[in-house]
């Protein structure tokens, strides 16, 4: 479950993603023309810490990026290369704002989805003391034999930011297509998306786990 809040961010995400992604090297688009919101899903940190979310966003007339973002209220140590910045919530206070392929919550999270069927968070606001459900802006699932459970993940071992962006961590293997629509002929099962405008499943990322 992700419990949202009513509240003022200040930079918005898509602001910092307009100066943050034009610099990534699979980024293809209009870099003058902003960044633009296409649809979004979440995933739960069991612990309640980190914000999980993934945007699907566009910049003028470029296709359809993919950029996991994870929120956290205090840095990710280690991780200054995947910082995307920081901003003011006004609820939550200060929080910094990662590439979420070089957080290990977001990778267990993912692996999670793929591997053992997790699915998406649902998403809630709290209104004068009761919750509200917001309906998610584009469905997920997964297609591939996936494991009972996902193996444990406390840390990411590697990452190659291309595209798809290769995140290794102990035993598994993920991938994360970047610019959304192409197929990449790789092993392991897969996470597909479907939102509004585009009816047909497309890959997202995929995951593999084998012993190491």
């Amino acid at each position: 479950m992700a419990l949202l809040h009513r509240a003022e961010i200040r930079p918005t995400k898509l602001e910092l993603l307009s100066a943050w992604l034009p610099r990534r090297p699979w980024f293809l688009g209009d870099a003058a023309a902003g960044v633009e919101r296409v649809a979004a899903y979440r995933f739960d940190d069991p612990a309640g810490e980190v914000g999980i979310e993934t945007l699907l966003v566009r910049a003028g007339n470029g296709p359809v990026h993919q950029v996991p973002l994870t929120y956290r209220g205090a840095p990710l140590g280690g991780a200054d290369a995947w910082l995307v910045g920081t901003c003011e919530h006004s609820v939550l206070g200060r929080r910094w704002v990662y590439d979420a392929c070089g957080d290990p919550v977001y990778a267990a999270a993912l692996a999670g989805a793929i591997l053992a069927g997790t699915g998406q968070a649902q998403e809630y606001f709290e209104v004068d003391g009761r919750r509200e459900e917001r309906a998610p802006s584009m469905g997920i699932a997964v297609d591939g034999a996936g494991l009972a459970g996902a193996p444990g993940i406390d840390a990411v071992d590697q990452v190659d930011d291309g595209d798809p962006t290769r995140i290794l961590a102990g035993s598994v293997e993920l991938a994360v297509l970047r610019r959304v629509g192409d197929d990449p002929d790789l092993p392991g099962a897969r996470l597909t998306g479907t939102w509004e405008g585009q009816p047909a499943p497309l890959p997202l990322a995929l995951a593999y786990a084998s012993p190491r």
